[in-house]
């Protein structure tokens, strides 16, 4: 997430030959495949992206365009955060998931956890005791990292259901009794209520501390917590470290310090994988931008970090469930930001995306979502504040259908953003929008069981 002011409205759509050889236009039917990128790609994997690019190609042919909505979580700000939300206080893990519901009577047929800065932990470290985190040797105990468990326990009991699986601290009965005394039931009730995702707010590499500030680049005027004083500035915003950092062939300390990352992600990954729980994984977004660690780099660096991740996680780790979504930040069409040179490539992205917080809900993405046209793949909104439809009539998803819709934490009953009618608007509508299973939206509008196997 962009934590800043909003974006500026984005304009008119840009010309074609703003970006050579790539269509800005409405594009072809498409008709890619997983095993296209993976050969070796999960059942429940082929079965989501099938589901993904037949939105796709009903959006582009004009047949009754579909929207899945969707609500990213930050467990680590509803566990942690005094300040986070609507309640003057923290919560459970996954809030704002369970918040749709309270709002509507309906979940969101989409969930996207965060796994990322710990707080302030030392290195990477887990609370509970679970057997994917085992072969790594981290301790146990460190309780900012509880969320991390519990991120992972949420989104497997959203794809697959209950009773959970062996080290999953969800009961048979939807509660979740965490080690520090606290309990919180699953919003689900229990059943399968949609797809996952996953994104990577990942500190930098060699960071001792796994917190947030260490994932910025802190860059003086980037970001609101930026100092250019800071000694990490002098490191994160330095393309000759980014270099090394990806200097696979030379197999440099800093390379190495990124492996040890990788394997932390990789590890949370393994276990969905392990039950052909499929994730949509979006790591290293908002490249275009300069306050991650990694964005602003030169492009051909930034595709070596992708080609590394993609690499490690797909051939080194054998993880088979994964869709993989580029989602640069909301563009200026004739700005420096525009992301197209920073695109890894048809045979490493599965879907692409924006992450667009523009506040006119009436005309939100619709430059993004015709400026990705002409990559061929299933096009998602992977982060806004705002809900596509409002109670005063104003529709986003008219002018551009994205395959998924997905509102940020907090963002979902934030004052000034979405009201509680504007989100009833949003769920409501559904010759538009599917909405979580459960009983209610995936079961009436949407085969589920032709793409969930249970």
């Amino acid at each position: 997430m962009r934590r800043r002011t909003f974006v500026t409205a984005l304009g008119a759509a840009a010309a074609a030959s703003a970006v050579p050889g790539v269509a800005r236009a409405a594009a072809p039917l498409i008709a890619p495949t997983l095993t296209g990128r993976d050969p070796a790609a999960s059942a429940n994997a082929r079965a989501v992206y099938r589901h993904l690019v037949s939105l796709e190609n009903a959006a582009r042919s004009g047949n009754r365009p579909m929207t899945i909505i969707g609500q990213h979580i930050e467990t680590q700000q509803e566990l942690y955060n005094a300040s986070y939300g609507d309640t003057g206080g923290t919560t459970f893990s996954g809030y704002y998931y369970k918040k749709a519901r309270d709002i509507t009577g309906k979940l969101s047929g989409f969930i996207e956890i965060d796994l990322g800065p710990g707080y302030g932990a030392t290195g990477w470290g887990t609370y509970g005791d679970r057997s994917y985190n085992r072969p790594l040797g981290l301790s146990t105990g460190q309780r900012q990292w509880q969320y991390a468990d519990d991120a992972v326990d949420l989104a497997f009991g959203v794809w697959k259901g209950l009773p959970r699986v062996a080290d999953g601290t969800y009961n048979p009965d939807g509660t979740m009794v965490r080690a520090d005394g606290t309990a919180a039931a699953l919003a689900n009730g229990g059943a399968a209520s949609g797809i996952v995702g996953m994104s990577f707010h990942q500190p930098y590499p060699g960071s001792p501390t796994k917190s947030w500030s260490r994932v910025l680049a802190q860059v003086e005027g980037e970001h609101p917590g930026g100092n250019a004083s800071h000694p990490v500035a002098t490191l994160t915003t330095d393309q000759a470290w980014f270099d090394r950092v990806v200097d696979w062939e030379s197999d440099t300390p800093e390379y190495r310090a990124l492996l040890a990352d990788l394997r932390f992600l990789a590890a949370a990954l393994s276990y969905f994988a392990a039950w052909d729980v499929p994730v949509l994984l979006r790591p290293y977004h908002e490249m275009n931008g300069r306050w991650f660690w990694w964005g602003g780099k030169t492009p051909a660096s930034y595709k070596k970090l992708w080609r590394i991740t993609y690499d490690y996680l797909v051939k080194t780790k054998g993880l088979h469930n994964l869709v993989f979504v580029w989602s640069p930040n909301a563009w200026k069409p004739q700005g420096d930001d525009v992301p197209w040179d920073y695109y890894p490539g048809a045979d490493l992205v599965d879907v692409v995306g924006v992450d667009d917080y523009a506040p006119a809900a009436s005309d939100l993405t619709h430059t993004c979502y015709t400026g990705l046209a002409g990559y061929a793949k299933p096009r998602m909104l992977a982060e806004t504040f705002n809900v596509p439809i409002t109670a005063g009539g104003s529709n986003a998803l008219t002018r551009s259908p994205w395959v998924i819709w997905s509102t940020w934490g907090s963002a979902l009953t934030k004052t000034g953003i979405n009201t509680n009618a504007d989100v009833k608007a949003t769920y409501y509508a559904t010759d538009q929008v599917y909405t979580g299973g459960s009983g209610t939206g995936f079961g009436q509008n949407f085969a589920w069981g032709s793409i969930h196997a249970h």
